[in-house]
Protein backbone atom coordinates (compact mmCIF):
# COMPACT_ATOMS: atom_id res chain seq x y z
CA UNK A 1 0.00 0.00 0.00
CA UNK A 2 1.48 3.44 -0.66
CA UNK A 3 0.71 4.40 2.51
CA UNK A 4 3.09 2.43 4.13
CA UNK A 5 5.87 2.89 1.59
CA UNK A 6 5.61 6.65 2.64
CA UNK A 7 5.59 5.66 6.10
CA UNK A 8 8.92 3.68 5.40
CA UNK A 9 10.16 6.94 3.77
CA UNK A 10 9.21 8.72 6.44
CA UNK A 11 11.63 7.09 9.20
CA UNK A 12 14.03 6.67 7.07
CA UNK A 13 14.24 10.34 7.59
CA UNK A 14 13.80 10.19 10.80
CA UNK A 15 16.64 8.62 11.92
CA UNK A 16 19.05 10.35 9.27
CA UNK A 17 18.08 13.13 11.45
CA UNK A 18 18.45 11.25 14.36
CA UNK A 19 14.89 12.19 15.67
CA UNK A 20 12.86 9.85 18.28
CA UNK A 21 9.55 8.77 17.38
CA UNK A 22 7.43 6.09 17.95
CA UNK A 23 5.65 4.02 15.86
CA UNK A 24 1.81 2.91 16.20
CA UNK A 25 0.29 -0.66 14.77
CA UNK A 26 -3.42 -1.63 15.31
CA UNK A 27 -2.91 -5.05 16.16
CA UNK A 28 -6.34 -6.08 16.84
CA UNK A 29 -10.03 -5.16 16.07
CA UNK A 30 -12.94 -6.67 17.70
CA UNK A 31 -16.58 -5.04 16.56
CA UNK A 32 -16.71 -1.93 14.58
CA UNK A 33 -13.96 0.37 13.91
CA UNK A 34 -12.59 3.00 11.26
CA UNK A 35 -9.33 1.41 11.67
CA UNK A 36 -8.08 -2.17 10.32
CA UNK A 37 -5.73 -4.21 11.66
CA UNK A 38 -1.97 -3.41 10.40
CA UNK A 39 -2.96 0.36 10.23
CA UNK A 40 0.53 2.33 11.34
CA UNK A 41 1.14 5.71 12.43
CA UNK A 42 4.55 7.73 13.59
CA UNK A 43 3.83 9.98 15.80
CA UNK A 44 6.97 12.59 16.77
CA UNK A 45 8.67 13.29 20.04
CA UNK A 46 6.19 15.90 20.80
CA UNK A 47 2.95 14.21 20.25
CA UNK A 48 2.13 15.08 16.65
CA UNK A 49 0.82 12.94 14.47
CA UNK A 50 3.17 12.82 11.37
CA UNK A 51 2.11 10.03 9.23
CA UNK A 52 -0.44 7.30 8.63
CA UNK A 53 -3.81 6.90 10.67
CA UNK A 54 -5.21 4.41 13.43
CA UNK A 55 -8.29 6.30 14.32
CA UNK A 56 -9.81 9.61 14.80
CA UNK A 57 -10.60 11.79 17.75
CA UNK A 58 -9.70 10.46 21.26
CA UNK A 59 -8.46 7.30 20.28
CA UNK A 60 -5.66 8.86 18.52
CA UNK A 61 -5.05 11.49 21.29
CA UNK A 62 -4.64 8.28 23.53
CA UNK A 63 -2.11 6.95 21.25
CA UNK A 64 -0.54 10.11 21.30
CA UNK A 65 -0.26 10.22 25.03
CA UNK A 66 0.89 6.39 25.11
CA UNK A 67 4.01 7.26 22.48
CA UNK A 68 5.10 9.83 24.40
CA UNK A 69 5.30 7.89 27.61
CA UNK A 70 6.94 4.92 26.00
CA UNK A 71 9.43 7.34 24.32
CA UNK A 72 10.04 8.45 27.96
CA UNK A 73 10.80 4.99 29.17
CA UNK A 74 11.92 3.31 26.02
CA UNK A 75 10.15 0.47 26.36
CA UNK A 76 7.50 -0.37 23.74
CA UNK A 77 3.61 -0.68 25.07
CA UNK A 78 0.09 -2.50 23.77
CA UNK A 79 -2.87 -0.18 24.64
CA UNK A 80 -6.59 -1.20 24.74
CA UNK A 81 -8.89 1.53 23.15
CA UNK A 82 -12.48 0.76 24.19
CA UNK A 83 -14.93 2.24 21.43
CA UNK A 84 -18.12 1.48 22.85
CA UNK A 85 -17.92 4.10 25.35
CA UNK A 86 -18.31 7.88 24.92
CA UNK A 87 -16.80 8.88 28.34
CA UNK A 88 -14.67 6.25 29.33
CA UNK A 89 -13.40 5.01 26.28
CA UNK A 90 -12.07 6.59 22.96
CA UNK A 91 -15.17 8.37 22.87
CA UNK A 92 -16.16 7.62 19.67
CA UNK A 93 -19.22 5.29 20.17
CA UNK A 94 -18.07 2.88 17.07
CA UNK A 95 -19.19 -0.45 19.22
CA UNK A 96 -16.02 -1.97 18.72
CA UNK A 97 -12.54 -2.62 20.71
CA UNK A 98 -9.08 -1.85 19.26
CA UNK A 99 -5.66 -2.73 20.80
CA UNK A 100 -2.46 -0.93 19.55
CA UNK A 101 0.87 -1.61 20.23
CA UNK A 102 2.98 1.37 20.49
CA UNK A 103 7.05 1.25 19.82
CA UNK A 104 9.49 3.96 20.71
CA UNK A 105 12.29 4.71 17.94
CA UNK A 106 15.07 6.01 20.02
CA UNK A 107 18.47 6.72 17.78
CA UNK A 108 21.52 5.19 19.75
CA UNK A 109 23.29 8.40 21.58
CA UNK A 110 26.75 9.25 19.89
CA UNK A 111 30.27 9.25 21.07
CA UNK A 112 32.53 11.33 19.20
CA UNK A 113 36.06 9.86 20.17
CA UNK A 114 38.93 11.64 19.70
CA UNK A 115 42.09 10.35 19.37
CA UNK A 116 44.06 6.79 19.43
CA UNK A 117 45.49 4.53 21.14
CA UNK A 118 44.61 1.83 23.95
CA UNK A 119 42.40 3.75 25.79
CA UNK A 120 40.57 5.50 22.73
CA UNK A 121 40.19 1.62 21.32
CA UNK A 122 39.17 -0.07 24.85
CA UNK A 123 36.56 2.99 24.98
CA UNK A 124 36.02 2.36 21.84
CA UNK A 125 34.55 -1.50 22.34
CA UNK A 126 33.22 -0.53 25.81
CA UNK A 127 31.25 2.00 24.04
CA UNK A 128 29.52 0.21 21.16
CA UNK A 129 28.40 -2.95 23.73
CA UNK A 130 27.00 0.13 26.03
CA UNK A 131 24.60 0.91 23.40
CA UNK A 132 26.20 4.06 21.69
CA UNK A 133 27.16 4.52 18.18
CA UNK A 134 31.00 5.81 17.88
CA UNK A 135 32.59 8.37 15.56
CA UNK A 136 36.37 8.00 15.87
CA UNK A 137 38.05 11.38 14.41
CA UNK A 138 41.60 11.16 14.79
CA UNK A 139 44.30 11.40 11.78
CA UNK A 140 45.79 8.16 13.06
CA UNK A 141 42.85 6.36 13.57
CA UNK A 142 42.73 3.35 11.17
CA UNK A 143 40.04 0.66 10.76
CA UNK A 144 41.64 -2.00 11.97
CA UNK A 145 42.25 -0.88 15.36
CA UNK A 146 38.65 0.40 16.02
CA UNK A 147 36.48 -2.23 14.78
CA UNK A 148 33.50 -1.17 16.61
CA UNK A 149 33.33 1.94 15.13
CA UNK A 150 30.66 3.45 12.99
CA UNK A 151 32.67 5.85 11.57
CA UNK A 152 36.08 6.45 11.61
CA UNK A 153 37.46 10.02 10.31
CA UNK A 154 41.11 10.62 9.63
CA UNK A 155 41.12 13.45 7.50
CA UNK A 156 40.48 16.39 9.75
CA UNK A 157 43.46 17.34 11.31
CA UNK A 158 41.66 20.36 13.16
CA UNK A 159 39.21 18.65 14.26
CA UNK A 160 36.68 19.97 11.91
CA UNK A 161 34.56 17.80 11.22
CA UNK A 162 33.45 17.37 15.34
CA UNK A 163 30.23 18.69 14.98
CA UNK A 164 27.87 16.67 18.02
CA UNK A 165 24.34 17.49 18.46
CA UNK A 166 22.10 17.89 21.47
CA UNK A 167 22.67 15.03 23.97
CA UNK A 168 25.81 13.50 22.20
CA UNK A 169 29.12 12.54 24.43
CA UNK A 170 32.56 13.56 23.41
CA UNK A 171 35.50 12.02 24.86
CA UNK A 172 39.40 13.71 23.84
CA UNK A 173 42.32 11.49 24.00
CA UNK A 174 44.57 13.26 22.21
CA UNK A 175 47.58 13.18 23.80
CA UNK A 176 47.50 16.96 24.40
CA UNK A 177 48.20 17.54 20.27
CA UNK A 178 44.83 18.21 19.69
CA UNK A 179 43.03 19.18 23.25
CA UNK A 180 42.48 23.05 22.20
CA UNK A 181 41.21 22.85 18.76
CA UNK A 182 38.70 19.57 19.59
CA UNK A 183 37.65 21.34 22.84
CA UNK A 184 36.94 24.21 21.13
CA UNK A 185 34.50 22.60 18.53
CA UNK A 186 33.13 20.57 21.20
CA UNK A 187 32.48 23.36 23.26
CA UNK A 188 30.09 25.20 20.42
CA UNK A 189 27.62 21.89 20.67
CA UNK A 190 25.04 21.72 22.75
CA UNK A 191 26.74 17.90 23.62
CA UNK A 192 25.52 16.23 27.04
CA UNK A 193 29.03 15.10 28.14
CA UNK A 194 32.39 16.61 27.16
CA UNK A 195 35.22 14.78 28.81
CA UNK A 196 38.96 15.38 28.35
CA UNK A 197 41.26 12.63 28.98
CA UNK A 198 44.67 14.73 31.03
CA UNK A 199 46.39 15.16 33.96
CA UNK A 200 45.12 17.92 35.90
CA UNK A 201 47.85 19.90 35.27
CA UNK A 202 47.17 19.97 31.44
CA UNK A 203 43.53 20.55 31.96
CA UNK A 204 44.37 23.55 33.53
CA UNK A 205 46.44 25.17 31.10
CA UNK A 206 43.77 24.31 28.55
CA UNK A 207 40.81 25.87 30.28
CA UNK A 208 43.02 28.71 30.60
CA UNK A 209 43.72 28.87 27.10
CA UNK A 210 40.17 28.77 26.28
CA UNK A 211 39.53 31.39 29.24
CA UNK A 212 41.56 33.82 27.26
CA UNK A 213 40.24 33.31 23.65
CA UNK A 214 36.73 34.50 25.35
CA UNK A 215 35.02 31.10 26.42
CA UNK A 216 32.79 31.74 29.53
CA UNK A 217 33.29 29.72 33.10
CA UNK A 218 29.88 28.27 32.89
CA UNK A 219 30.77 26.69 29.58
CA UNK A 220 34.46 25.95 30.52
CA UNK A 221 32.72 24.29 33.61
CA UNK A 222 31.29 21.82 30.87
CA UNK A 223 34.74 20.20 30.44
CA UNK A 224 35.47 16.73 32.61
CA UNK A 225 38.92 16.42 33.41
CA UNK A 226 40.45 14.34 33.80
CA UNK A 227 37.67 12.12 32.52
CA UNK A 228 35.78 9.29 34.42
CA UNK A 229 34.92 8.25 37.57
CA UNK A 230 37.81 7.78 40.43
CA UNK A 231 37.94 3.95 40.33
CA UNK A 232 41.60 3.93 40.87
CA UNK A 233 42.71 2.92 37.43
CA UNK A 234 46.58 2.64 35.88
CA UNK A 235 45.92 0.64 33.01
CA UNK A 236 44.66 2.06 29.45
CA UNK A 237 41.97 -0.48 30.11
CA UNK A 238 40.89 0.68 33.20
CA UNK A 239 40.58 4.14 32.48
CA UNK A 240 38.46 3.36 29.39
CA UNK A 241 36.25 1.74 31.95
CA UNK A 242 36.32 4.83 34.17
CA UNK A 243 35.27 7.20 31.34
CA UNK A 244 32.65 4.59 30.23
CA UNK A 245 31.23 4.68 33.94
CA UNK A 246 30.82 8.06 34.01
CA UNK A 247 29.16 8.33 30.83
CA UNK A 248 26.91 5.88 31.68
CA UNK A 249 25.85 7.96 35.03
CA UNK A 250 25.11 10.70 33.13
CA UNK A 251 23.20 9.31 30.43
CA UNK A 252 20.86 7.47 33.18
CA UNK A 253 20.83 10.51 35.55
CA UNK A 254 23.07 8.01 38.43
CA UNK A 255 25.73 9.69 40.81
CA UNK A 256 28.23 7.27 41.29
CA UNK A 257 28.15 6.80 44.65
CA UNK A 258 28.51 2.66 45.43
CA UNK A 259 25.10 0.92 45.69
CA UNK A 260 25.56 -0.60 49.33
CA UNK A 261 26.22 3.26 50.53
CA UNK A 262 22.26 3.93 49.61
CA UNK A 263 20.96 1.44 51.26
CA UNK A 264 18.51 2.31 53.84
Amino acid sequence: MPIHKDLLELQLRLQHARRPYALATVVEIIGSSSAKPAAKAVIAEDGQLLAGWIGGGCAQSMVAKTALDCLTSGTPKVIDVDLTDEIFGAGMPCGGHMRVYVEPVIPRPQLWLMGHGRIAESLCEFADRLGFAVIVDDPQAIAERFPAANRIVADDDRYLQLQPLAGDFVVIATHHKGDYDSLTQALKSEAAYIALVSSRKRAQLVSMRLAQEGFPEEQLSRIRAPAGLDLGGKLPEEIALAIASEMIMVKRGGHGKPLSATLS
